[in-house]
């Protein structure tokens, strides 16, 4: 029989207490795993789909909306803007490139979003069937929004009003499938994407019903957008653009780099203080594992006496008891791995139906393997002083008051 094996059955001599240490150490474990796969990935995806755009301009209201509505997709709007405003930004000559968005629709819960060949061109697509639309009414999906409706190529749909799957379908616009993105692990996966005068069309009041003497006396509707994307030329435009919008125009100007770290700041806090709770369990556990142990050298005095006495030497006794110790450790990391990949996963189907986004599930992260190693430091710790116990126990003492 190994030492290991022995360590292993004296573990489970004592079942109440070594269940408790598992426990708070997977616990704390779990909730480590989690935060940090978690974050890293939200903090990554934000970071991602920002890249490249130095300014959103929208109608005025929130500025974190803004961005949330217009570069992530994942609030509504504030409102709309003039065609004409947009227009007359894009002619600064700090502005580099715009990308106007316009949308208000959507199809099984995902948004209808009218937009120029440059937002693809922007996150790098490319396509895994099909073409770019070449006229109003046809439409590119995003790899998610493929899969997720079941759409293909050729397929006609009719979009809903509102950016829910509840209201009322507009049947009297059809949409026409004419492309499927690769997926880009972007914004782009959930979209549906078309030009911007297919959603003119789709929210044109009375559609071929106006009266012949309405129609010479009507003026012409201003076309307007939702929101557009802005990368500037040069530096100064960070520092003037902004304000001449803010200041001069009906729009608003938000920098997505200023409100996503105030927001990440805000998310710092709350990950930072249930890291705090769960380093603080996985301390409790160790000290939980220290009591088990040192009560159960205790108990087995005279056993690990006998030992010795049939040959078993102080640096043996030493290691049995460290041993104890690292396998509730062993088991207590995997079950908190498990459970940390079962919180991954359950946030996931969360994210994926209120946003529309999806977390990746790694078997393993270089992060947990770290933790891993504090974990079974906490182990070696929690067993050091009954393991140094253990190797100065007096046999014949022991032997002679049993």
């Amino acid at each position: 029989m190994t030492w290991l094996s022995i360590s292993w059955k004296n573990s489970r001599q004592r079942p109440l207490a070594t269940f408790l240490s598992v426990l708070l150490l997977a616990f704390g474990t779990g909730i480590i795993s989690l935060l940090m796969s978690a974050s890293k990935q939200i903090e990554d995806q934000f970071t991602k789909n920002i890249k490249g755009i130095d300014m959103v301009v929208g109608a005025k209201g929130s500025p974190l909306q803004l961005i949330l509505s217009s570069v992530y997709q994942m609030d509504a709007p504030t409102g709309n803007i003039p065609m004409k405003e947009y227009q007359q930004l894009v002619r600064n000559p700090m502005v580099k490139k715009g990308i106007p968005l316009a949308y208000g629709d959507n199809y099984e819960g995902y948004r209808i979003v009218g937009t120029e060949f440059s937002y693809l061109e922007h996150y790098h697509t490319s396509f895994a069937e099909g073409q770019l639309w070449s006229a109003p009414g046809e439409v590119v999906l995003g790899a998610r929004a493929a899969r997720l409706t079941g759409l293909s190529l050729g397929d006609t749909f009719n979009g809903s009003h509102g950016l829910q799957n509840n209201m009322d379908e507009h049947d009297h616009f059809a949409y026409k499938v004419t492309g499927i993105l690769e997926p880009t692990g972007t914004v782009v996966d959930k979209l549906i994407l078309t030009p911007i005068e297919s959603v003119w069309s789709v929210h044109d009041e009375g559609h071929e019903e106006h009266h012949e003497e309405t129609e010479h006396h009507q003026p012409e509707k201003p076309r307007e957008i939702t929101a557009a994307l802005i990368q500037f030329g040069s530096p100064m435009g960070n520092l003037t653009v902004p304000r001449i919008v803010n200041q001069q125009t009906s729009m608003q100007a938000a920098l997505p780099a200023i409100e996503i770290n105030r927001l990440f700041a805000l998310m710092g806090n709350g990950i930072e203080t249930l890291r705090a709770l769960a380093i603080l369990i996985v301390i409790l556990s160790g000290i939980s594992v220290f009591v088990s142990l040192y009560q159960s050298l205790k108990d087995r005095k005279f056993e690990l006496a006998l030992l010795r006495s049939m040959g078993a030497s102080r640096i043996q006794l030493f290691t049995l008891v460290i041993l104890e110790g690292l396998i509730i450790s062993v088991i207590g990391y995997i079950i908190g791995i498990g459970l940390g990949k079962l919180g991954l996963w359950a946030l996931s189907q969360l994210a994926s139906q209120e946003y529309s986004y999806s977390l990746h599930i790694p078997i393993l992260t270089i992060q947990e393997v770290y933790l891993s190693g504090a974990i079974l430091g906490i182990g070696f710790l929690a067993s050091l002083l009954p393991s140094v116990q253990a190797f100065r126990l007096n046999i014949s003492k022991t032997l002679s008051d049993a």
